[in-house]
């Protein structure tokens, strides 16, 4: 007779959390950054805490990775920068992305470094002329990704344009810097034409006057994989939360400690007869009489409606989401034997740092036919972050 599957006091959290929690452990955040620091020594390490944080908490995960030896954050809007700043943080800040509407004024003000793609510096002299203080830029080259970024034939014009206004006492070129396109296929050669690219356009920059502080164009898998893409100052975005860049590689290959773990409780557990339905378009049904387990997170919680095979951890157990996944709530087959009282309430972990074969961001990707990074950013503000190893 098959036993059936049942929860005890040590499958439950011992504290008790939401209903609904994405639990970031904050140690995991200081060890990423650590070993990011290890790897791309002597560079120092910019930690990217744009879309808040990968949904990890832009603040919380900043003042960890800084704890941890991180010398920069990077964001991509200056709204971004400028919550850091009314937060309290005070470290070195570059933002990057711009429209004609971005507030430079307030950037300057509040002492934040400017990416710059040309087009943007008559916006920034102005606004430092009003804020009365020279402002802070880093010039980007596009190298070949072919999004913002000064294009090669315009380089050396801007270049000369902004060491005009450095002499002017108008700003300072704080840095040059570009992104990496292929970095995460270590084989493919672009990424070589790119760092050729790069160094070209440093030296332009340099033999122009402009007193460089940093050279940055490492983005996460280049930390790991392209030593030779340091230079001053690496830009470490998904490792510092522990998710590998790599497909061939998982987080533990490298070192790294997933930060997030999604996790729900159980809202119900109920018998049904085989060839039950289950959610909408009845795409899945029992394949005998069970128990089905109702997990109150859906896809305005960022769970991927794309996924109906989502692997759910619950008793140390893992199942998959049976059916689509619905707004609010995914649906998971317990099997025939399931105790379903037991059940109830119980917690249901979409995904963590795998412990003991439990799910990870990656099992969720691949479900989905996405990566990583999404899993997590996706997350929704409706899901309550908790944070571990913040001192409290």
């Amino acid at each position: 007779m098959t036993s059936e599957p049942t929860l005890d006091a040590s499958s439950m959290p011992t504290t008790r959390l939401p209903e609904r929690a994405a639990v970031v452990d904050l140690d995991a955040i200081r060890h990423n950054v650590e070993l990011v620091r290890r790897v791309a020594a002597p560079a120092r390490v910019m930690a990217v805490v744009k879309a808040d944080g990968y949904g990890h908490g832009a603040t919380q995960v900043a003042r960890a990775a800084l704890e941890a030896g991180a010398s920069w954050l990077g964001v991509a809007h200056i709204s971004e920068a400028l919550a850091l700043r009314a937060a309290g943080i005070d470290a070195p800040i570059l933002a990057w992305l711009h429209t004609p509407d971005s507030n430079f004024s307030a950037a300057v003000a509040a002492g934040i470094d400017l990416g710059c793609s040309g087009w943007e510096l008559e916006a920034i002299v102005a606004a430092a002329r009003e804020q009365e203080r020279p402002a802070r830029i880093h010039l980007k080259i596009d190298t070949g990704l072919g999004r913002n970024g000064v294009t090669a034939d315009r380089w050396e014009s801007v270049v000369g344009e902004a060491v005009e206004y450095q002499d002017e006492g108008l700003l300072r070129v704080v840095g040059v810097f570009s992104h990496l396109a292929v970095a995460d296929e270590p084989t493919r050669p672009e990424t070589d034409a790119q760092l050729d690219a790069f160094r070209e356009a440093i030296a332009l920059a340099e033999d122009a006057g402009c007193d460089l502080a940093v050279r940055h164009i490492a983005n996460s898998p280049a930390i790991f994989s392209r030593p030779d893409a340091h230079f001053d100052l690496v830009r470490a975005g998904i490792a510092i939360y522990g998710l590998s860049p790599f497909a061939d590689q998982a987080s533990a290959d490298l070192g790294l400690r997933p930060a997030m773990t999604l996790r729900a409780t159980l809202s119900q557990a109920k018998r049904v007869p085989a060839d039950q339905g289950v959610s909408y378009g009845l795409t899945y049904r029992t394949p005998s009489a069970g128990a089905l387990g109702l997990v109150p997170l859906g896809y305005a919680d960022g769970v991927p409606r794309t996924s109906e095979r989502g692997p759910v951890r619950i008793a140390g157990r893992t199942y998959t989401v049976a059916g689509r996944v619905a707004m609010d709530q995914i649906v998971v087959d317990l099997g025939p034997d399931a105790d379903t009282d037991s059940f109830l309430g119980a917690e249901a972990v979409l995904f963590g740092a795998g412990d003991e074969g439990g799910p990870t961001a990656d099992d969720w990707a691949r479900a989905t036919g996405t990566i990583n990074y999404e899993i997590v950013t996706r997350i929704s503000g409706r899901v309550p972050r908790v944070y571990l190893g913040d001192g409290e």
